[in-house]
């Protein structure tokens, strides 16, 4: 009978001890995806921003001196992230492929022009900037027109910023939350056991060493949940750098490492003080309010 009853205690612990440890798992793996989302949010951002193509049209006495001399300037200038000629005979060809008709036959001529593509470097896509390098290229004479789409470079900032700012906040919501939560099951699991503290401190036992080895077993806990937390978030990340691998999401592995020694300690710390409060709070309480 003793023998069933003490199997029974020992299944109904090591249930106790996986659902923190679930626990802490899932609520760390999901404040580490969160932490992934905050480091490549500017990533993100300015993949999109280098999307904005500056088009450059010239003229057709443009010499062919002057077109080389500005793809060189253009390549060496500190805004620039790549540049690309367009001939009006390839801007043509391109027209036919998307249109599947040769507008040349209605027109009898090719009405194009010959086109330098910029691609910027996502910090300089502002609208002071792109103002400023359109001024600077305008005094050339051999250039007809610039062209650039001033409303989505204003939208898109106006986006990045709103969302950078929401990012931080529900990025700082979650961790409370993530700690709230760590901490009720850690006090649950305590809770459980709120008769052998009580008993061990009415027979002589210090509180640091009736502390000591609940302390002990839910930093193994949090440390067993950081683990299985990281392995789901090195999963994720490799299948997100799969998927978008022109964002380079593994390109700073020394900013990666510290998120992922961040949950590991964060899990750690997280259950260390959860326990040492809630065993804290039991030593402190008189025999009858164990009851309530």
């Amino acid at each position: 009978m003793a023998s069933s009853f003490d199997k029974y205690q020992k299944r109904k612990l090591i249930s106790s001890y996986f659902s923190v440890v679930i626990s802490i798992a899932l609520v760390l793996f999901l404040l580490g995806c969160l932490g992934l989302l905050v480091l490549n949010a500017k990533k993100v951002a300015d993949h999109f921003k280098e999307q904005v193509v500056v088009t450059i049209y010239l003229n057709d006495s443009a010499k062919e001196v002057e077109v080389n001399q500005l793809e060189k300037s253009l390549a060496m200038a500190d805004y620039t992230k790549s540049t690309e000629y367009v001939s009006k005979e390839a801007a043509a060809e391109s027209m036919k492929a998307e249109t599947g008709e040769d507008f040349m036959d209605f027109v009898g001529y090719n009405p194009l022009q010959n086109s330098i593509d910029v691609h910027l470097k996502a910090d300089f896509v502002t609208t002071e900037t792109l103002t400023s390098i359109t001024e600077e290229l305008a005094a050339k004479k051999f250039i007809e027109e610039i062209r650039y789409d001033n409303d989505l470079v204003d939208l898109m900032n106006d986006n990045v910023k709103k969302i950078t700012f929401w990012i931080l906040v529900i990025s700082a919501v979650f961790t409370l939350i993530a700690v709230l939560l760590i901490n009720s099951s850690i006090r649950l699991a305590v809770y459980s056991k709120r008769f052998i503290i009580k008993t061990m401190q009415m027979v002589g036992a210090t509180k640091s060493f009736i502390r000591r080895p609940f302390v002990f077993k839910s930093v193994q806990l949090g440390i067993i949940g950081a683990i299985i937390a990281m392995i789901g978030m090195g999963i994720v990340l490799y299948y997100l750098n799969q998927t978008f691998v022109e964002l380079q999401l593994l390109s700073n592995p020394i900013l990666i490492g510290g998120l992922f020694l961040a949950i590991f300690l964060m899990g750690i710390l997280i259950t260390w003080i959860s326990t040492f409060i809630a065993t804290q709070r039991f030593l402190n309480l008189k025999t009858d309010a164990l009851y309530y």
